[in-house]
């Protein structure tokens, strides 16, 4: 059974965004603007529906290649769901490095980095086309016998953890942030500052960018948008 983990998780997002929202208007931090809030939750609205039809197409198209073209077939234990999932974030990162480096997938994904705020509802501003793009990356796990319905659960986790680090409120994490990208992180990734622009490409590892030369910490003031 395929299972929206995305679209049953909208509920906690609305909750985290009056969370922040309040306290945000609470401290006077100017986080949130309605202009910017209500076109960043429309163009999310827009995504879920367009989405609708990407993942089902993803979903099968996957599936086919898993069992017609599958060198082998991984087990379902722990070492192997932990295995794609680290796969799955590395693929990830370089689909999301191309969408900033090929201008066919920049024009997909600029939607995201258009807005001049950085705040939970950002993370909603999805496109409505670059899921058409990003399966292509992906189809390596399903040649390689990596069960569908395991990698569809954990792509839908890679989605589910950057919907946190599009915030504000919260600053360093501590050692943490030489593992995982945090807040930190990707506010360094939507900076338009010279020094952070095409920075910090992970999705739920910052190893990546470390291993790769794209990794760069936040050290000034981050200017939001795109140049």
């Amino acid at each position: 059974m395929k299972v929206d983990y995305i679209a049953l998780s909208v509920p906690v997002f609305f909750i985290l965004i009056g969370i922040e929202l309040a306290y945000s208007f609470y401290k006077k931090l100017g986080y949130y603007r309605l202009n910017d809030s209500i076109s960043n939750l429309s163009q999310g609205i827009g995504q879920q529906v367009t989405g609708l039809f990407m993942k089902t197409a993803l979903f099968f198209g996957y599936t086919y290649i898993f069992e017609n073209w599958r060198l082998l077939t991984m087990p379902k234990n722990v070492w192997i769901w932990i295995a794609l999932f680290i796969a799955v974030d590395f693929f990830y990162y370089w689909f999301h490095r191309m969408s900033h480096q090929v201008n066919a997938l920049w024009a997909a994904h600029i939607v995201h980095h258009q807005s001049e705020d950085y705040n939970l509802t950002v993370a909603l501003r999805q496109s409505w086309f670059q899921g058409w793009f990003s399966w292509v990356f992906y189809l390596p796990l399903a040649w390689l016998g990596f069960d569908p319905v395991m990698f569809l659960t954990l792509s839908a986790f890679n989605t589910l953890y950057q919907f946190w680090i599009h915030t504000q409120a919260i600053k360093s994490m501590g050692m943490l942030e030489h593992i995982i990208n945090t807040p930190s992180h990707h506010r360094v990734h939507h900076g338009s500052n010279p020094k952070y622009i095409d920075k910090n490409h992970a999705g739920s590892l910052i190893i990546w960018d470390k291993m790769f030369g794209t990794f760069q910490k936040e050290e000034e003031q981050v200017y939001y948008g795109i140049t």
